[in-house]
């Protein structure tokens, strides 16, 4: 694929200031300037955190904010509505509600919010409400070491190639409110941790397994009508395969939509529009706002995941052509990521949202910091409290799933330093928002064999994504699947260990429970830490919902200026980071095509793959995927952890919506 080379810029202005790039604008709202460099996201090569000492030692003028989120009200009478306002037939079907509206019937009431202000308060913080039900909570360090029954540690992560060194703080212990009646309505803490958690769920096929080389001139063999090769595909290969043109020849291209983004790492604009010019999209130059949440994850950068949120855009905005697009971005943090939801959420301007970082949904285990083993789980309470929110307002909301298969936590904790151990990620596994899962194209790809020689694979059909398709090929090159670099690399799937079966999927077939003897044992200790013992047997939120091409090897360009090597395009880029993003673009026609908002879109999907015509006939909605694997489940006919309910045929989908939505 042929672009446009576009000069980079970077986005430096303050907040409410226009920036001009190559004549486009961009507006950024909601922030100050992004001139600091964005922080690296984790990785299994992150080197250890270093202890420097206590946080108030060199800060103890430093303001500090903590967000305090506090609980909903009337969760019976909220999951009423939400039944009712999927159920068709139903006086509320799709009545959904305004932020406002929300807030009245379901945020802390005043008086909660008054009691626990006046806690923070008398403690000498100062306090604002956002969202109806975060309170953010300022002060010096001592202050907020006294008010959450903590003392603060500062860290110091060394620098590692291009990634540069950064520091973060930490508390010694897991916070405390004094008052048990504020402590009581208190769903969450996040703050008093500011280091980096979250990875982008995008994968490069050269680097996560270099040890794999396609012969020259060699790219995949479509089994489709795709404009580009499968590994170079672009937005219109993907409309083309997946039957989104019907909706374009309808007039539906997202005029008067509005798509979200929630991202952890800035980008350069100019990137998307040479990208949407490149395969020849006319889109309305002053179509993208940028909003800065919590001062923003600064300047663009290869290490801080710049080019997940590149993908996003180009993405989601690709799909959908004349859709607005609003990127919400925040500094990669606990709390950024909450602040960043909550604000996407109670703007309610997005009718779709779609995030493509993610973290192991239990514990996090990159990091040797006092308080990182053995966390709580509140962040996922925090999601689902705002997830559901969403979800109650009609708002579309997908995730992707991962991109290490069955074992989410190996992405960052590889074998054999510990178990294989089946999990999911966060936060996908929520139950109100859409997993996106992955797939692989069928056709040839010949890569390098033994001495050189080209050794062909072939998949006859379109299967469920793992590379475990390529283990032929890494034992005839002597590998076994770890030291390959193929495994656990694939689609996210599996079950939840935290979050419970939802409504709309009791009953599903091919649903299942959490395996037996799930525990993560970390050998690089002496001697060997047993990190956590899954529950076995647990009747949890299966992943994914739904699917589309995410094999980088058959995968997509992407248009991306890198801080180390310019502007260029990347061929072979894939993962469910770009499901995610689709969904979202896709949601935004099938939304202008019903005349309304889809909501979440898990009802229509399961409501559907209850059908048996919904994988046959000339206008079945769903691809079945019952081939391949992500390492552990298997395609299966109907619904599986591998690809959910299988791919989409977006016209004949629309089509099937239409019928029930009106």
């Amino acid at each position: 694929m042929k672009l446009p080379r576009v000069a980079p810029s970077r986005c430096s202005q303050s907040a409410r200031q226009a920036l001009s790039i190559t004549a486009l604008a961009v507006t950024l709202v909601c922030g100050a300037t992004l001139a600091h460099a964005g922080v690296p996201y984790p990785t299994k090569r992150t080197p250890a955190a270093q202890d420097i000492g206590a946080f108030a030692a060199s800060a103890a003028t430093a303001q500090i904010t903590v967000t305090v989120a506090l609980k909903l009200r009337n969760a019976a009478e909220l999951d009423r509505l939400i039944s009712s306002l999927y159920t068709p037939g139903s006086s509320n079907f799709h009545q959904f509600l305004t932020s406002a509206q929300f807030h009245e019937r379901f945020a802390p009431s005043a008086q909660t919010i008054a009691d626990a202000s006046a806690y923070f308060t008398h403690a000498g913080l100062a306090v604002r409400v956002d969202a109806g039900r975060l309170l953010q909570v300022t002060g010096n360090p001592a202050a907020i070491e006294a008010a959450f029954s903590v003392k603060l540690r500062q860290y110091e992560v060394a620098s590692r190639l291009t990634a540069p060194a950064y520091r973060f703080r930490a508390p010694d212990a897991a916070p405390r409110i004094a008052a048990e009646a504020v402590a009581a309505n208190v769903d969450g803490i996040a703050g008093l941790d500011n280091r980096p958690r979250f990875a982008p769920r995008s994968t490069q096929a050269n680097r996560a397994a270099p040890t794999l080389q396609r012969a020259a001139n060699a790219a995949p063999k479509a089994g489709s009508n795709a404009l580009n090769e499968p590994g170079q595909w672009t937005v219109s290969d993907l409309a083309s395969y997946y039957n989104v043109k019907p909706l374009y020849d309808r007039g539906l291209h997202g005029e008067g939509r509005t798509v979200g983004i929630v991202t952890l790492a800035s980008f350069t604009p100019s990137d998307a529009f040479a990208y949407w010019s490149s395969v020849g999209l006319p889109v309305d130059p002053n179509r993208l706002t940028v909003i800065n949440v919590d001062g923003g994850p600064g300047a663009p950068s290869d290490d801080s995941g710049s080019s997940e949120t590149t993908l996003d855009v180009e993405q989601s905005g690709g799909l959908a052509p004349a859709a607005k697009l609003i990127v919400y971005q925040s500094p990669n943090t606990d709390q950024g990521f909450i602040d960043n939801f909550a604000k996407a959420i109670d703007d309610n301007i997005a009718e779709t949202l779609s995030v493509s970082w993610g973290l192991w949904e239990w514990f996090d285990t990159q990091s040797n910091v006092t308080t990182a083993r053995g966390r709580s789980l509140e962040a996922l309470k925090v999601y689902n409290s705002l997830f559901i929110q969403a979800a109650a307002q009609g708002q579309s909301m997908f995730a992707a799933a991962g991109d290490a298969g069955a074992y989410d936590v190996n992405r960052g904790n590889p074998v054999p330093d510990y178990t294989a151990t089946l999990s999911v990620d966060a936060p996908s596994s929520s139950p109100w928002i859409t997993a996106a899962g992955g797939t692989t194209l069928p056709g040839t790809q010949v890569f390098k064999g033994p001495d050189g020689q080209p050794f062909p694979v072939t998949l006859a059909t379109e299967q469920a994504w793992s590379w475990s398709y390529l283990t032929g090929l890494c034992a005839a090159l002597g590998f076994d699947p770890v030291a390959c670099g193929t495994f656990p690399v694939g689609g996210g799937g599996g079950v939840s260990a935290y979050n419970r079966i939802p409504l709309y999927q009791q009953g599903v077939p091919g649903i299942r429970r959490t395996e037996a003897g799930q525990s993560l044992i970390d050998f690089t200790t002496t001697p060997p830490t047993d990190v956590v013992d899954l529950p076995a047997h647990y009747a949890g939120r299966n992943v994914p919902d739904v699917s589309l091409n995410a094999d980088p090897e058959t995968g997509y360009a992407l248009t991306y200026t890198s801080d180390q090597t310019g502007f260029g395009v990347i061929n072979y880029y894939g993962g469910t980071s770009f499901v995610a993003p689709q969904l979202n673009g896709i949601t935004a026609l099938l939304g202008q095509a019903i005349g309304g908002r889809v909501g979440l879109l898990n009802y229509p999907l399961y409501a559907l793959a209850r059908l048996p015509v919904s994988y046959t006939g000339a206008h079945a909605p769903f691809h079945d995927i019952a081939t391949g694997d992500n390492w552990f489940y298997r395609g299966e006919p109907g619904y599986d952890q591998a690809t959910g309910v299988g791919t989409l045929d977006v016209a004949n989908f629309s089509r099937a919506l239409g019928l029930v939505a009106h």
